[in-house]
Formats: C-alpha cells, structure tokens, sequence
C-alpha cells in the first residue's frame, strides 16, 4: 500500500479484522514521511473536520472495532471532554492524532516510514500475465507484491499561468505548513508580507486565514472567479449521496447520468467552505473595518491571465494581470508571494499514469471493488483508492465511504486469494522465494512508473 493516509490506514484495519491474520502479515503500508499526518500541511490548530467522527476509519463497517476514534479518545481519557463539547465535528488534529493512534496499534500489518515509492515495475509470467509489482523505494531497496493499493491522492494542481514564477514564490496549500514560514523572508526590507491567496474553497480561505497570524502585519488579498465565498450546498437530503450504499447505485448508472450527478453534486464537496467557517471569516474582516486595522481584501469576479517577477528597488515582487470581470479590464496587483488553493489535477495520479503507460493500458478502468482492469489472466491486482470519482461518486475522494471501501477491497484480494493460493504474495527479500517458479530475470517489464 502506498502512502498511510485515511484511506490505506482502513484498509490496514479491515486486513486485521479480516480473519486471515496470513494475509494482513504479509500487507505494508509505505509512508514518505516519518510519522501519519492528516492534510499535513493545513493541520491548523482551529481546523474542524467536516463529517461526522463516526466516519472514522471503521465505525461504519465495524461499530464493536477497537480501532474506532470513539475507542481512541477512551483509550487516552479523552472521551468525557469530547462528549461534553456536543459536536460531531472534532479538529482535524485530533483525527490526525488518532489515525497514528491507529498504525501504532496494528498488530500484524506494517508500516514503514522515512521510505518514498520512486517507481513502479509490473512482474510478468513469459506469456505476459501480470503476476504482480516490484516497487522501487528511495534509498535503493525495492518491494515485491502481488497487490499493490495506491492510496497517495491526486496530484496538486498549479494552472499554467503561474507555472513560470519562481517556485520560491508560489506555495501550494499542500505545502503550506511547511514553507509558510520561509516566505516571511521574501518581503522587502521595512514592510510586511504581501501575500496573495488564489481560489475560492476551503483550503484557500484557510490560508487567507492563516496568514493574518503566521505573516504577522500581513493584509491578505483573495482573488476568486466566483462572485463571493459560497458555502457548501447541502443538506440532510443531500448527504444521503454520502452514504457508502450510494456507492452501488452511482457505479450502476450509464456514464451520462453519472457525469450529470457529478456535475450538480459539485458543490456539495468543492468550490465552497463551511458555513461557520464563512461567518468567521466575514466577522474578521467586519472586526479590521471597526477597529480602523488594515483591512485584508476578497475579490470576487477576478481571474489572473497572467504572472511575472519584476525587480524594485530593494528586491523583486510578483506582478498578477488580473481581469475584472465587472467591468472586463485589466489592472495589476502586486504582492511578494502566491498562495494557490486550486485544488487537485482531477487525472488519475503521475505515478499510476506512468504505470499504465508501462503495461500498455489504453484505459484505467476499475471495477466496483476499486481494482483495475489488468486482465482477465492477471495474477496481480492493482486498487485505486480516492480517485474514482467517475465511477463510484462525488465521495470517493472523501472519508465519509473509507470504512465500507475498505471492507470491499478486503473482501476483493481475499477471494481472489481462495480463487488462486497457489500465486504467493510477499513484501521483502524473502518473499522473493516463494515466486521463484514465476519469476525470471526477463519477466519484470522494463518500463515503469517514475517518481510521486
């Protein structure tokens, strides 16, 4: 499994309580990082999850688990305080904490840290089955498995017309956490930051918040397409889409209804933010015009068509072309960084790209247990988790389903595991062993996947 987030961390779960302790021995988790973190890098003390705790990892396939957050808060002495507060909705630290909580207590199933998937390899029999993968780590060493889960996410969207900046100058909400800081010292001499925050959802306006404290004196600007922050359309009738048993009904649907659910679920998950979070933003600005602050600026209607570095005295500041769609001209703002909160490449991810590239796959196509379609003869299994949108549901890429899909993909590699016991699985040296009779030299294809 490559990367412990929300939705390999479930799966790691539904393998212990599968009742084959064999197989859950014999499954990794692969992590980058030396620890689990939950949106790394927009772990903001004051960010609340936006789904209910009991869409934990487990609850909703397993309510008796151990591994439930529930479990997690008891096992800390936590759980009291929790209920005494009356939300659904815990900080996004919390859920971070317990889902460590969660690899650390693992009986069977591994996971190693400090390691990055650098490239991706098929295994093939002489006739060109697919018997499994060898994937490439950093550092030298490679893994051998018959079922390789990738659970990393989609890959962060920078639309073009900021790609000639200097990197140094644009950050990514992915990476904010983690340059935020550096960038404090990109402002001129004698003056604060002037940052510039791109979009219009949630993880945007979390940095236009965010800054007022981490580039203090700051007065951030957003500059979004829409005409005003939008909260999420939903309701309790909505959010029954949410539900795992959806899941069924949606991957059942012909392609065109498919896409026209996604289209009028859009703004049920994107391009919006929560509503107590938009209170709290509009109460910031309202608070700066009464005390006479500097006044941080929403823009609305105003598209960037184009960026440039220009030196002044002193330094250099980033120059945005931006239209007013109000009046269709074009002026300039200038700032000394850009915050992009544009979300994600919606095409499947590099790495399973260049997989499929590697394997000759015209499509990648999954099946309603999330596994690609490899084959009708392929020994080896490939899932995809969290980008199967189009074909399992506006919720594929949220935690709301990670329980049951868990349970799925478990109950898919179990079956095909009685259907072929013979085909042997492993993740190390000596694994190699036991595929010593399907294996040779020239049977792991030459092209592979290139580096996440």
């Amino acid at each position: 499994m490559i990367g412990a987030g929300p939705s390999n961390l479930a799966l790691a779960v539904a393998l212990e309580e599968c009742g084959s302790p064999e197989v859950a021995a014999n499954s990794m988790i692969i992590e980058q990082y030396e620890d689990v973190k939950w949106q790394r890098n927009l772990l903001l003390s004051w960010t609340r999850s936006q789904v209910s705790y009991l869409k934990d990892l487990v609850t909703l396939r397993n309510p008796r688990s151990r591994f439930s957050f529930l479990n997690f808060l008891h096992e800390r002495g936590e759980l009291d305080e929790f209920v005494n507060l009356g939300t659904f909705h815990p900080f996004r630290w919390q859920l971070s904490t317990y889902q460590q909580w969660v690899a650390d207590t693992l009986d069977n199933v591994k996971v190693r840290y400090g390691v990055r998937a650098e490239r991706v390899l098929s295994v093939r029999a002489e006739d060109g089955t697919i018997l499994g993968f060898v994937v490439s780590l950093s550092g030298g060493d490679t893994v051998l498995c018959r079922d390789l889960v990738f659970g990393a996410g989609r890959d962060a969207f920078v639309p073009e017309v900021f790609r000639g900046l200097p990197a140094d100058r644009v950050v990514h909400s992915t990476e904010y956490g983690g340059r935020v800081a550096g960038t404090v010292g990109l402002a001129r001499p004698g003056r604060p930051l002037r940052p510039v925050v791109i979009g219009g959802a949630q993880s945007a306006a979390e940095m236009f918040m965010a800054l007022h404290e981490d580039a203090p004196g700051s007065s951030p600007t957003m500059l979004l397409r829409s005409i005003a922050l939008k909260n999420y359309q939903t309701s309790k009738f909505v959010n029954e889409v949410f539900y795992p048993s959806f899941v069924d009904d949606f991957f059942a649907m012909p392609e065109k209804v498919r896409a026209k659910v996604l289209d009028e679920m859009h703004l049920t998950n994107y391009a919006g933010l929560a509503e107590p979070f938009l209170d709290e933003l509009y109460t910031m600005i309202y608070r700066q015009k009464l005390l006479g602050q500097p006044v941080s600026t929403i823009r609305g209607l105003t598209e960037v068509v184009g960026a440039r570095v220009e030196p002044v005295p002193g330094g250099e500041e980033v120059v945005l072309e931006v239209r007013d769609h109000r009046s269709d001209s074009v002026d300039q703002v200038r700032c000394d960084v850009v915050f992009l909160g544009t979300g994600y490449d919606p095409r499947m991810p590099t790495m399973v790209r260049q997989l499929a590239d590697s394997i000759e796959l015209q499509n990648i196509t999954v099946n309603r247990h999330y596994r690609v379609d490899l084959g009708a003869d392929a020994k080896g299994s490939l899932y995809l988790q969290g980008v199967n949108e189009a074909t399992h549901g506006i919720s594929d890429s949220l935690i709301s389903v990670l329980a049951q899909r868990s349970a799925d993909i478990a109950g898919d590699i179990l079956d095909r595991r009685a259907a072929d016991p013979g085909a042997g699985h492993g993740h190390g040296a000596g694994d190699r062993v036991r595929w010593a009779g399907q294996l040779s030299a020239r049977s792991v294809a030459r092209r592979g996947a290139g580096t996440r």
